[in-house]
């Protein structure tokens, strides 16, 4: 009843606001409610964004539910406020495993889609550095090496997400990628993209030239875009590498072509848009367990690399998110076990978790 009456009187609250889509007017007095995100939006714009236990959660509960936070409700007010003529900003969200880090971007990144900008997202960079089935030499610089299958996948991904700017923007540059095979200047984005998808070998160059002509156009005069860049565990792209060539020889981040190309991306040398990341000790190797802050997971050459930043902190809920994360479970009938709905069981709950999102989510999947 009391989570009902809750989620009223949000509903209510956001159809008041007129003139301005609900998830654009989240505020302070929004704080610890849910909101749903459209079904249509997730298949476009998390195709393979969210974490698997909150894909599962949507699967059993039949929507996608995004409690409305602290660290997001900052990001996004500054986005409101930034002047886009200047360089890109570098919002960085870090906290300890399992405080919704990732959810906290997905929420942000929403904000920018329904705001009608281009999303460049990255899932998840250190899946980037992992062993992958197929590693080949570049063709277009023998000292690095390219990675077809991922590179494919992502510009799959990147294509169902932005199908409204490929026709829109045009390239500034001519590609070259076989002796035969080009992309002539002023070409549709949608065709340079194409050509990744349908020429594999040529996919890692093609995502690099992506990242070239965005990275170049947004802010410009003509460009009617603004360029948010989302990537999910941003240490990974200056941590060590599990992809190797053979026992002897372990290849460097640097060596791969997607992570040269992202690298770049990552500098705020351009304009008319925001860079937004995560730190994640998922993935990261030779790093203490308990390491959680910006300079112990990036190490000295990735902190120097994405300095200046605005560091964002994800927390633990709340007393009040907590509630609220209590209620919803209620409401959906996820907490069956009798003693789980008292108080005392709540209390329990409080004590065995923490007040974690993700080990409550662990918790209660058991109850």
């Amino acid at each position: 009843k009391i989570y009902q009456n809750e989620r009223k009187q949000k509903e209510n609250t956001l159809s008041s606001i007129s003139g301005q889509k609900p998830h654009a007017c989240h505020s302070e007095k929004h704080l610890g409610q849910y909101y749903t995100l459209p079904s249509a939006h997730i298949r476009t714009l998390f195709p393979s964004g969210l974490p698997w236990r909150y894909q599962q959660q949507v699967k059993t509960f039949n929507e996608a539910c995004i409690m409305v936070r602290q660290p997001s409700l900052e990001v996004i007010s500054y986005l409101k406020k930034t002047d886009y003529s200047k360089p890109a900003l570098r919002y960085l969200f870090y906290g300890q495993k399992g405080t919704g880090k990732t959810i906290s971007l997905c929420h942000t990144v929403h904000f920018c889609y329904t705001q009608g900008w281009l999303v460049l997202h990255i899932p998840d960079a250190h899946q980037w550095v992992k062993n992958c089935k197929e590693l080949l030499p570049s063709s277009y610089n023998a000292s690095r090496f390219d990675q077809p299958l991922q590179a494919t996948t992502w510009l799959r991904n990147f294509r169902l997400t932005n199908e409204r700017f490929l026709s829109k923007i045009k390239t500034k540059h001519r590609y070259m990628w076989t002796k035969r095979e080009f992309t002539e200047e002023g070409s549709l984005l949608g065709e340079l993209v194409d050509q990744g998808i349908s020429r594999v070998k040529s996919s890692s160059d093609v995502v690099g030239a992506v990242m070239k002509e965005l990275r170049l156009q947004s802010g410009q005069p003509g460009s009617d875009f603004r360029l948010a860049v989302a990537v999910d565990g941003v240490n990974g792209l200056w941590k060590f590498s599990c992809v190797s060539l053979s026992h002897c020889y372990q290849v460097d981040p640097e060596e791969l072509t997607l992570i040269y190309n992202l690298r770049k991306l990552m500098r705020n040398d351009w304009t008319g848009g925001a860079i937004i990341a995560t730190l994640s000790q998922t993935g990261s190797l030779y790093t203490p367990k308990s390491a959680y802050l910006p300079q112990e997971l990036l190490g000295e050459r990735g902190f120097d690399s994405m300095d200046p930043f605005i560091p964002v902190s994800v927390p633990n809920y709340s007393e009040k998110e907590f509630e609220s994360c209590y209620l919803y479970y209620m409401d959906r009938h996820w907490l069956q076990h009798p003693q789980s709905r008292t108080e005392e069981g709540k209390k329990e709950l409080v004590f065995l978790s923490n007040r974690n999102p993700s080990m409550l989510d662990r918790i209660c999947g058991f109850l």
